[in-house]
């Protein structure tokens, strides 16, 4: 079905950003999508928008992408990706911006699927797409999505390892989440309940002391619920990174390459951590090497590493340096480029980690995504609206798979 007409606008981000918004229209449908944005983005991802800005994005839209892409046939995936390429002409989508690029690409799958009377998932991932994604959950937030005001590491999260149902793991995480805020409260009674950009909990705590109350009450819940749950971290170690050491400002501690590894090594021991994030700043593949070999059982994971770029994993995967990748469609630009991120993962066999942005939208979108792509895991946050939208739509997925659906393991 062809495209017949095109539109973009500003809109906002759940953490009050601007972004873009993507309509796709044809004979018979109207598709809307947009661009997540990330706080901390890796040096190698493509460009957000334009070097003059939002107003550039668009007019780069109006004039390079509208008159292409208008007349393209939606049903055929990937073709509007495709062309998105062919008029930017960049690696980094410097002409029209990735929050263009991906809010485009988004939109025009949303419109084949649509033409075709799909859902999204099968239009991305094909008939055989009927594996949810265990949802992996931020619920206590240091680091840069707290802005340098709680612990250095700057996620910790949990994970239900065997729920019988996606509904069931969502909920454990939402316990999860609720009440961990009581732990939090006996070692900081004057902690008022503020949240980061991802809805997790704020509190001035040590990483060790967030580890701590995480671990206590994911058994708590889990025990409860009947499910087992792993927790872990994203070190976000870039963020840390001054060129020479990782420095652990509120910690008063600067470690050293060797001194990271071991310090993360204690932590994944102390804790059992079955999730480790970026525990290095995104050029050290020997580093990550080095911890995924002595923790083949656990999932190590690259995002800044990776930036869901095909020949960075290809590298990493030689190299042997994670288990586990993050694929961000925005970091990349569009489906067809994260599609082929994903395809290479697994000549390698990393497992797939679907991700949201600290600055998200409403849109359900990557809920689909983790589907189509088949990733065992999905990162999108427990509380906020921008992340249930993700996780009530992966509830509904659940239930239109019935039967022929099942949850992923990662153990």
């Amino acid at each position: 079905m062809e495209i017949k007409d095109v539109a973009i606008r500003k809109i906002f981000t759940g953490r009050g950003d601007l972004t873009v918004e993507v309509e796709v229209a044809t004979e018979d449908f109207v598709a809307k999508a947009a661009a997540p944005a990330g706080a901390s983005r890796g040096a190698n991802e493509v460009v957000y928008f334009p070097e003059e800005g939002i107003d550039a994005a668009i007019a780069a839209f109006e004039r390079l992408v509208a008159p292409e892409v208008v007349g393209l046939d939606v049903s055929e995936p990937y073709v509007v990706d495709g062309k998105l390429e062919e008029v930017d002409g960049t690696a980094r989508f410097e002409r029209i911006g990735g929050a263009v690029a991906i809010a485009t690409s988004f939109a025009s799958a949303e419109a084949g699927a649509a033409s075709l009377g799909l859902p999204l998932f099968s239009f991305i991932g094909g008939a055989y797409a009927r594996r949810l994604p265990l949802p992996l959950g931020n619920v206590i937030g240091g680091g840069k999505h707290s802005r340098g005001l709680g612990p250095d590491i700057q996620e910790f999260l949990a994970i239900p390892l065997n729920p019988p149902d996606i509904f069931t793991a969502i909920y454990t995480n939402v316990e999860i989440h609720k009440r961990a805020l009581k732990g939090i409260l006996k070692v900081d009674a004057s902690f008022t309940g503020g949240k980061n950009d991802e809805g997790a909990w704020t509190p001035r705590i040590s990483s060790r002391t967030a580890l701590r109350i995480l671990k206590e009450t994911a058994e708590e819940v889990g025990k409860e619920v009947g499910v087992e749950v792993g927790i872990g971290v994203d070190v976000a170690a870039s963020s840390l990174w001054n060129g020479e050491r990782y420095v652990y400002k509120n910690e008063g501690v600067e470690r050293g390459p060797r001194e990271q590894l071991e310090f993360i090594a204690k932590l994944i021991e102390e804790f059992d951590l079955v999730y480790v994030e970026d525990p290095f700043h995104e050029e050290d593949f020997q580093s990550f090497a080095e911890l995924t070999d002595r923790f083949r059982d656990r999932l190590i994971v690259g995002d800044d590493l990776f930036v869901t770029n095909p020949d960075r994993i290809r590298h990493g995967g030689r190299l042997k340096a994670a288990t586990g990748v993050i694929i961000k469609p925005d970091q990349i630009g569009t489906l067809l480029r994260a599609h082929t991120a994903v395809s290479t993962a697994r000549e390698y066999g990393l497992k797939i980690v679907v991700s949201h942005r600290s600055g998200d939208t409403e849109y359900k979108t990557l809920a689909h995504v983790a589907v189509g792509f088949g990733a065992e895991v999905i990162k999108t946050g427990i509380m906020g609206g921008e992340r249930t939208a993700k996780l009530n739509e992966l509830i509904r997925i659940g239930e239109y798979l019935g039967r022929w659906g099942n949850i992923s393991r990662i153990r």
